[in-house]
């Protein structure tokens, strides 16, 4: 049997034989993200069911997504940043989603990339050091929500009351906007920024050391040496870590309500999926609606991440 199998290989083209390697992975993405995504569209174009035992009414085509855009639907969650209503609730959460995925991603590739030195360098306590700065992101995200919860809880959290007296908190930051989205975004990027270290230092290690030796030799400065050696080269792997990031923080809900803060404070746009589908009233179809404009305003950030790595790449002379 097996004699048979290596014989109906080996007649296969390359190109067939690749395509026939990657098709159980394909079969995969087709089953678990396709799949779901296209059961999301279809969902999408369907009224809502306030009453009765189905979930999805009458095909209703753009409906679902005009009301989310014009915020015309009397059901939809109640705005956060704008008490008129004259904002669509979906751009209030657009807004607040993308400024954290900007301010968290950012904050973590600069930390990332100080850890990734400092995990590098060779000195005695390395290990410790490293040990130190893995151990918040493999913290679960429960016991972090938890710690950065009585920290700043009002009454008797730690940084409460100094933070208020300075005058940067009011005197319920979990449940202020404002308070609320700087403490989920400093717990974000505490998490994740032994993630970013991980990947940037593999692209650090990569490097060629005689490199170093050579600029030496030439009397590089250490800045001239980061600038033409370092970040040119580490530049792959930096770009592939802030992709992953950004995905992950454009997808952001956990942390906002692990850390007690909740939806209606800082609510994002996986916030506006659940309060949809599972608040007072279960809206499946302005759900789903929603969730398609996710994975558009996803799909839109990674076509425009690829073509600036694509020509940073050429740029760098990596293409």
């Amino acid at each position: 049997m097996f004699t048979r199998v290596s014989t109906w290989t080996e007649n296969l083209s390359e190109q067939a034989y690749a395509y026939l390697l990657l098709a159980p992975g394909f079969l995969i993405l087709v089953l678990f993200a396709f799949w779901p995504l296209l059961s999301a569209v279809r969902m999408s174009f369907f009224e809502d069911v306030i009453a009765g035992s189905g979930r999805l009414g009458d095909f209703a085509g753009l409906t679902n997504y005009i009301q989310l855009l014009t915020n015309s639907n009397a059901l939809a969650p109640a705005a956060f940043l704008d008490p008129s209503f004259q904002v669509p609730v979906l751009q209030q959460a657009l807004f607040m989603t993308v400024l954290f995925a900007v301010l968290s991603v950012a904050g973590e590739t600069i930390l990332g990339f100080l850890y990734a030195m400092l995990m590098q360098g060779d000195y005695q306590g390395r290990k410790l050091v490293r040990l130190l700065i893995i151990i918040p992101w493999a913290i679960p995200i429960v016991i972090q929500g938890m710690i950065f919860f009585l920290m700043f809880r009002p009454g008797y959290g730690l940084l409460t009351e100094p933070l208020q007296n300075l005058g940067i908190f009011s005197s319920l930051p979990l449940n202020t906007t404002f308070d609320g989205f700087v403490i989920v975004t400093v717990a974000d990027i505490w998490k994740t920024s032994a993630f970013m270290a991980l990947l940037i230092l593999a692209g650090l290690e990569s490097i060629n050391q005689d490199l170093y030796d050579v600029a030496d030799v030439m009397g590089a400065s250490r800045w001239q040496r980061f600038r033409y050696i370092t970040f040119p080269l580490v530049f792959p792997a930096l770009m592939v870590a802030i992709l992953f990031r950004t995905l992950g923080a454009l997808r952001v809900y956990g942390i906002i309500e692990a850390t007690s803060v909740g939806c209606s404070t800082v609510p994002s746009m996986s916030c506006l999926v659940v309060q949809l589908m599972f608040g007072s009233a279960s809206l499946y179809g302005s759900a789903a609606a929603t969730s398609v404009l996710i994975a558009i305003v996803v799909g839109i950030f990674i076509s425009i991440y690829l073509l600036f790595i694509r020509r940073s790449n050429q740029s760098l002379g990596f293409a």
